[in-house]
């Protein structure tokens, strides 16, 4: 590429041309030889004569200057001028190419792609060869190449779903690269083992680097993994998606940031009803498209369902404030799902967690057992009951064995005082709390002494007595409280302690076990459920290998891709987002991040030459002929089209070009709301299952627009509708003439007995101007009944009523013809009144906006009202062709009848 300043020519060597330029000039301004003079008396006889048209004898030199401009303007558009050109590197070293591929890459990957196929297009140019490396994870040696051969991999790479990674040491795969000509395009953020690579390049050569205009965006959990997350370099909204009622995947919920942290990121609570939450499968940035902006949901985010079995509360509210379920209630409503009643009642309720309260001796037990086996977590209580119970060494489902009586710690009649909870242990659930020094224990119960007693104990008393005890039983979990849930025998369930507790032991349920102890089974490794691109677009999990328990709190990476991944029934979630640092690159050339790819100038230039020749015909024919007709032609070129466009209709030229169906505006806004609504959904069902993929619908004004451009006129018939205008009968006559369609809608067919109004009176007085044929009810065999579906009823959201179109000459009917050849096969009218449009629409979100009918039968009655509306535009836009398809069998046997006469 050629520079010239701000200015670069793609193909330089075209320039040479210009040399002909002078050449050019003389032949165009050279002059015929001189005439020979020869004395003729008689041309005294035209002395003074004038001619009106003379003749140059010269080219003026402004045509001449227009001349040369124009082919000096074609030159320099082969010359493929660029203004601002991206600057190459020249050298003749190899040219190394390093594009980081991690999921930060995928917002602006085609232009990343673009930027290096012009690299490896230059250095292919120059006869250099190249390496390609992605930085993706993958740890394979470099290999220069011919830089065109890099062209095919370079366009079929695309962005991974974990982070940014380079080969761990550069000396080993640069082995043999002893000068190189580096371009790394960055992703702008900084990842290990770049501080390496960017300094064993430089060693090697100069390195260039084409940063972004920034950091993209990206979302995380919160760091306590709880019901919240952390939006950074970004004030979007967050979309919850999930699947709806129907199972599709949609937007159930948008969520707004919330206050900044001071690391920069907004905090973004997730408080959405318990329902709502549970249904949702991702979270997205509003607006992103890769992976870094999606979190992918599992039981981390889960509200949980927890039932509480315990004493019915009494009515009065000063026992109220007794009952151990009111303290229970009040500490978990706000962050779960509370569900109570009998225990036999709230298992049916599948509950993550069940919290017992001074409960012994239960029928269902043996149930109960069943389901903490299956990984449910039971939180019990003790209290009086529980102490004075004579088999409570033998009660079942407690974590560790119990004496009976319990322990009166600051009672009337002991001697010691209410004793402080001890700091919780640092690798428990209850980590990081701090005990108030002022909550303490007055009674507990006492736990057998045993060798694995420590081992089970998550909280204790300053004199190290058990308050806190947890074992396993299966996949689940057991865990008591020593002390009632009510202030009877501490005052904990008063503190703020009592709802942090509970809360950190609702968030273990259904965990796995690495979460729970260090003694509970790991599952060895994780196999991919669902995985996902780096464009965030749901990918095949199939090839991915089995990933250890020991890689998974690492995050995504090469062979672990971001996704849910599944050991058993527990599901755990891969997510690609973090927190992104901009990378520093001292050394290295840096090329400006808003910096364009340049403009080509080729397309004006060819314009300029077009403009310069068309002003050199008019200036020539000023000159042979005068200027009035050229200022005749120019002012008919100049007014004609402003004329044209200001008679046509943007919207109807739109429609003609994207075959857009087209519906006649009543001035009744919810009529033609619906019938908007109603060629919407046809449009889409269009363009799902046939190749017709019909623009946006159009309304139309008949008084006003032209309906030349169209093919297909939806028209419902409203009692109140003015008549069109004169002007607009000529234009609906010559729509119906040149193969258009009209499809009157009555709106008053009949289903079950439920009536509409009577449409018979106005449908007469608006159609009685047109040129209609006569009419007929539709045959068994006429096209539209299997244009591309076949059919025998025609409803629309009322079925039964008679569907009429033109009628068939009376020689047809004879059995002379088995087709009709008038308008190419195309009735120009179809009447009836089975509000086809209600049946047809759908909302912005692609639901039918009108019921049909009761149930399956309903929904039915709506997918063949589908079918008659795309049968009527496969038969609006194929003309006879669909007729003769149809009609194949009948006109070869016309044929044969013919061969015998002959």
């Amino acid at each position: 590429m050629l520079l010239l300043g701000p200015l670069g020519f793609a193909a330089p060597w075209v320039l040479t041309a210009l040399i002909a330029l002078p050449v050019l000039w003389m032949i165009l301004r050279a002059t015929p030889p001189a005439p020979r003079r020869v004395v003729f008396p008689g041309v005294a006889l035209l002395q003074g004569l004038r001619d009106h048209s003379p003749v140059a004898r010269r080219t003026p030199w402004w045509l001449l200057l227009m001349r040369l401009a124009a082919i000096a303007a074609l030159i320099l558009a082969f010359a493929a001028p660029i203004w601002r050109p991206v600057a190459t590197v020249r050298g003749d070293a190899p040219l190394l190419v390093v594009m980081d591929a991690g999921w930060q890459a995928a917002p602006d990957w085609s232009g990343r792609q673009a930027r290096a196929e012009r690299a490896l297009a230059d250095a292919a140019a120059e006869g250099r060869p190249a390496a390609l490396l992605m930085a993706d994870g993958r740890d394979e040696p470099l290999t220069l190449q011919p830089a065109d051969s890099l062209l095919s991999a370079l366009r079929a790479a695309r962005p991974a779903s974990w982070p940014t990674a380079l080969p761990g040491d550069p000396t080993a795969i640069l082995s043999g690269l002893d000068r190189l000509q580096t371009l790394w395009i960055t992703d702008g953020a900084d990842h290990p083992t770049r501080t390496d690579w960017l300094r064993a390049l430089a060693d090697r050569g100069p390195v260039t680097v084409v940063p972004p205009a920034g950091l993209p965006p990206s979302l995380t959990l919160g760091a306590d993994g709880g019901p919240s997350l952390l939006l950074h370099n970004s004030d979007s909204e967050v979309l919850a998606i999930g699947p709806d009622p129907q199972g599709l995947q949609r937007e159930l919920a948008r969520l707004t940031p919330g206050d900044r942290q001071p690391d920069g990121a907004r905090i973004i609570p997730i408080d959405l009803q318990p329902e709502l939450r549970n249904r949702i499968t991702r979270y997205v940035i509003d607006g992103q498209s890769h992976a870094g902006a999606i979190v992918l949901t599992d039981d981390r985010l889960r509200r949980r369902k927890v039932a509480l079995v315990g004493q019915p509360d009494a009515q009065a509210e000063a026992q109220e404030l007794l009952s151990q379920m009111h303290y229970i209630r009040e500490a978990l409503a706000p962050d779960a799902d509370l569900v109570e009643g009998a225990l036999g009642d709230v298992l049916d309720a599948a509950p993550d967690v069940v919290i017992l309260a001074d409960q012994v001796q239960l029928a269902e037990i043996g149930e109960l057992a069943e389901w903490v086996d299956a990984g449910g977590l039971l939180i019990r209580f003790a209290g009086p009951r529980m102490a004075a119970f004579d088999g409570l060494a033998q009660e079942p489902l407690l974590p560790v064995t119990m004496r009976q009586g319990g322990r009166d710690i600051g009672g009337a009649l002991s001697w010691g005082e209410p004793r402080a909870i001890a700091a919780f242990p640092p690798e428990g659930p209850f980590a990081g709390l701090t005990p108030p020094s002022e909550v303490t224990v007055r009674a507990q119960l006492m736990a057998q002494p045993a060798p694995d007693l420590a081992e089970r104990v998550l909280a204790q008393l300053d004199d190290a007595t058990p308050l806190v005890t947890r074992s396993r039983l299966g996949q689940g979990q057991v865990v008591l409280f020593h002390v009632t849930a009510n202030p009877d025998w501490s005052n904990l369930p008063l503190s703020g302690l009592f709802p942090q507790m509970l809360g950190r032991l609702v968030d273990t349920a259904r965990a796995q076990p690495s979460q729970l102890d260090t003694t509970a089974e790991r599952p060895s490794f994780w196999s991919a459920a669902s995985v996902i691109d780096g464009f965030g677009v749901a990918d095949d999990p199939e090839g991915v290998a089995p990933v250890a328990d020991r890689a998974m709190a690492d995050g995504p990476a090469f062979g672990r891709p971001a996704g849910i991944y599944a050991a058993g029934e527990r599901r755990q979630a891969l997510n690609a987002g973090r927190a992104l640092v901009a990378a520093q690159w001292p050394g290295a050339t840096v090329e400006a991040a808003d910096r364009g790819q340049g403009r080509p100038l080729a397309a004006f230039l060819i314009a300029l030459s077009a403009l310069l020749m068309a002003l050199d015909a008019a200036g020539s024919a000023w000159i042979a002929r005068g200027g009035k007709v050229v200022a005749l032609v120019l002012a008919a070129f100049l007014t004609a089209p402003e004329a044209h466009a200001q008679d046509l209709n943007p919207e109807i030229v739109r429609a003609a070009q994207e075959v857009a169906l087209a519906y006649v505006q009543t001035g009744d806004d919810g009529i033609d709301t619906t019938s908007l609504q109603g060629l919407r959904g046809l449009t889409a069902a269009l363009r799902q299952r046939s190749s017709v993929e019909p623009g946006e619908p159009v309304a139309v004004d008949l008084d006003r627009d032209d309906l030349a451009p169209l093919v297909f006129l939806y028209w419902p018939v409203t009692a109140d509708q003015p008549a069109p205008s004169p002007q607009a009968y000529l234009r609906l006559n010559a729509f119906l003439r040149s193969g258009g369609m009209i499809l009157f809608d009555t709106r008053d067919g009949d289903l079950s007995g439920v009536g509409g109004p009577d449409m018979l009176d106005a449908l007469q007085r608006l159609a009685a101007p047109l040129d209609i044929p006569p009419l007929a009810q539709i045959p068994d065999d006429h096209v539209l009944t299997r244009t591309f579906y076949l059919l025998d009823e025609f409803p629309g959201r009322w079925q039964g009523g008679t569907l009429w179109v033109e009628a068939a000459p009376i020689a047809q009917d004879a059995g002379d013809a088995p087709f009709r050849r008038l308008n190419d096969g195309v009735t120009p009218v179809v009447i009836g009144g089975n509000s086809w449009a209600e049946a047809w629409a759908i909302d912005d979100d692609g639901y039918p906006v009108f019921p049909i009918g009761q149930g399956w039968q309903g929904e039915e009655q709506r997918e063949t009202a589908l079918r008659f509306g795309i049968n009527l535009m496969m038969y609006v836009l194929t003309g006879n062709y669909k007729s003769d398809q149809v009609h194949v069998p009948a006109l070869l046997e016309r044929l044969r009848a013919e061969e015998v006469g002959r």
